[in-house]
C-alpha cells in the first residue's frame, strides 16, 4: 500500500466547502477545519461555519493520486514551500482536528513564533496532542506550527493538562 501524505491545496474564493465535498466524494481523505462565527447582515445575525484558514483544504493523498487532486473543480494548486508541495505531519492535522472538535478557542496567526518547550497534552479534548507550549500573561497557549504553509494555530489549554516531553 502506498504511503499517503497530507498537503494543503489552494481553492478558488469561497469554494472551500465544495472542494472538500468533491474530494471526499472522489474517495480522497480531505479535511476542512470549520469554526463557528457570528455574522451580521442588515436584517439579522446568524451563527455560521466558516473555514479556519480561508482558501485552504487539507488532503491526504498518495504519490499516485497527487496530480488527480488538481483536476477537482475549485482546486487551484498545492500550497508550496521552496517550490514543492508542502507536506503536513499527521500529528499537526490530528491536533487541529482535536482543537476544532473540542470547541476550543483557536486563533490563527501568521506571526513567527520562537520554538518553545515541547509538550504533550494529557487531559481534555486534545489529549495526546504534542506541540509547543507558550505562556502569556493571562492565558496558556498550545502551539501547532504549520511552518510549511506559513501558519501557526494557538489553542488555549489548561496549564495542568500539559506535561513536558
Amino acid at each position: 500500500m502506498e504511503k499517503s501524505i497530507w498537503y494543503a491545496v489552494y481553492t478558488r474564493s469561497r469554494r472551500e466547502k465544495k472542494v472538500a465535498e468533491l474530494l471526499i466524494n472522489d474517495g480522497y481523505q480531505a479535511y476542512l477545519p470549520l469554526v463557528k462565527t457570528l455574522r451580521q447582515w442588515s436584517d439579522r445575525k446568524k451563527m455560521v461555519e466558516v473555514p479556519l484558514i480561508s482558501l485552504y483544504v487539507f488532503v491526504n493523498v498518495s504519490e499516485r493520486e497527487y496530480y488527480n487532486v488538481l483536476n477537482t473543480p475549485g482546486v487551484v494548486r498545492y500550497v508550496t514551500f521552496e517550490g514543492k508541495a508542502a507536506p503536513i505531519r499527521n500529528s499537526e492535522i490530528e491536533a487541529m482536528k482535536m482543537a476544532i472538535e473540542g470547541n476550543l478557542n483557536v486563533t490563527l496567526t501568521q506571526e513567527s513564533i520562537d520554538l518553545g518547550q515541547k509538550v504533550k497534552i494529557i487531559a481534555g479534548p486534545m489529549r495526546g496532542a504534542e506541540g509547543e507550549y507558550v505562556e502569556t500573561k493571562h492565558k496558556s497557549n498550545f502551539i501547532i506550527n504549520l511552518n510549511n504553509i506559513g501558519f501557526t494555530l494557538k489553542v488555549e489549554v489548561n496549564a495542568l493538562d500539559v506535561v513536558k516531553l
